[in-house]
């Protein structure tokens, strides 16, 4: 891991986001709440804000870090579903790769839940919309 010991605490901020294509027919099911695994917009949602609070354990050298925000949004549009996320910490390194954790966490979990009932899904445009850094 890289020495971040000598840089100042700053409140870091990260916004990432990412998408999955559905069929019609997967769209209508997951709208109607009748997939057999549940409701999948907040199980995904969920599954996005645990992934970005365990990022330092699956990435090798990422810095564990006190999150003090994690937001997982998902939205139904035309083709699929779109997954935000935003993460906040006050510390000396940034949030980005639990922003990124978050999105693709979330896709996977839509992606198992569907894939009973849609063999064509497509996870993609997953990136980092923002990052910022502001003194404290």
């Amino acid at each position: 891991m890289v020495d971040v010991s000598a840089k100042p605490y700053q409140l870091r901020i990260a916004k990432a986001t990412g998408n999955i294509c559905l069929q019609p027919d997967t769209l209508r099911l997951i709208r109607e709440n009748q997939m057999k695994k549940g409701d999948v917009l907040a199980v995904a949602e969920i599954a996005g804000i645990q992934a970005a609070k365990r990022t330092g354990e699956l990435i090798p050298l990422c810095h564990p870090l006190q999150l003090t925000k994690i937001d997982v949004k998902t939205e139904m549009i035309d083709t699929g579903i779109v997954v935000k996320s935003e993460v906040r910490c006050v510390g000396s390194t940034g949030v980005e790769m639990e922003a990124l954790t978050a999105v693709s966490v979330a896709l996977l979990t839509v992606y198992d839940m569907c894939k009973a009932v849609d063999k064509e899904m497509v996870i993609q445009g997953i990136t980092l919309v923002e990052k910022t850094k502001q003194d404290i």
